[in-house]
């Protein structure tokens, strides 16, 4: 398993160094120091999608150091841009698994929400865990069509039911076999759009209350799947789902299909919530947990 992981981070390193501002940085720090070189240097950040207030900070933060230090070396610009950018960023800290451990999933369709599921599943089924799937995204056929095909695939159980059943019903069942069943890590898929945010908010709450009476204190965590290619969108919307149920961590889907990483800043910026995973192709291995540094070094990558 270890060595999957370690050929898996190679190739995501060689993936994220797409993402990199680190030589369009260090072109424009070879230009004279003037207002247009921090006009240059504040768009370079927003294309980035690193957003309004980091895009500003960095600037005015790099106006401070050049007009200090006019002949201060690329380098340790970098290093200093590093240092500010890490900042910014929410470690996630790994806790021992209760048992079951239930992860309640929430995001919008078209995010790559199922697939993610299913590299959540195979990542603890790797690991030794007895894995359950819940099916709650009953308004779509689809959906629990496709999570059916993933849980055999993965080789683990799911409980599901048919297609408009009350998903607070199927969070019930589901728990009460995991329980039954001596289940690890609990998975559960939430619809991903409905007709109004108030049902959203209903319905989230509603899926909550019922597995808490049937677990205490689950579920444990709500992971929010962001699509990294939508940008500034992304982080708009994962605002008002965190408005409407606290987010624990955000898993990051399709950073592969993307050739701007600032998204990864700004989203914490805004929700101070850690990025607990990144999704890089379409496979159920294709999951890697974040690495903040590892990420930040490749961002600011002159290679």
């Amino acid at each position: 398993m270890f060595k999957f992981f370690k050929t898996k981070l190679k190739s995501v390193a060689l993936s994220l160094k797409r993402l990199s501002i680190g030589r369009k940085l260090k072109a424009l720090f070879s230009k004279k120091i003037d207002a247009k070189l921090f006009e240059e240097l504040e768009k370079l950040f927003y294309e980035s999608d690193l957003g309004v207030k980091i895009s500003v900070e960095l600037t005015d933060k790099l106006k401070d150091i050049l007009s200090k230090d006019p002949n201060i070396s690329t380098d340790e610009i970098l290093k200093i841009l590093k240092n500010e950018l890490l900042k910014e960023i929410v470690i996630y800290e790994e806790k021992e698994l209760k048992k079951p451990h239930v992860i309640m999933i929430v995001g919008v369709n078209g995010s790559g929400k199922t697939t993610s599921i299913a590299k959540i599943a195979n990542f603890y089924h790797e690991q030794n865990k007895k894995v359950l799937l819940i099916a709650a995204d009953t308004y779509r056929a689809a959906a629990v069509e496709q999570l059916s095909k993933w849980a055999e695939k993965i080789g683990v159980d799911i409980v599901k039911s048919t297609q408009g059943s009350d998903p607070s019903s199927v969070v019930f069942d589901g728990l009460t076999a995991a329980r039954n069943r001596d289940v690890d890590v609990v998975i559960i898929d939430t619809a991903g759009r409905l007709h109004t945010k108030i049902n959203l908010m209903q319905e989230l709450e509603k899926i909550k209350k019922v597995a808490n009476k049937v677990i205490e204190s689950s579920p444990h965590e709500t992971i929010l799947i962001v699509d990294a290619t939508t940008g500034q969108n992304g982080v708009d919307g994962a605002k008002i789902f965190n408005s409407y149920t606290p987010i624990s961590a955000f898993f990051l889907t399709k950073l592969d299909g993307t050739a701007k990483g600032g998204m990864v800043l700004s989203i914490q910026k805004e929700l101070k919530v850690p990025i607990k995973w990144i999704g890089m192709g379409e496979k159920m291995q294709d999951i890697i947990p974040f690495d903040a540094e590892k990420f930040i070094d490749d961002l600011l990558s002159t290679d």
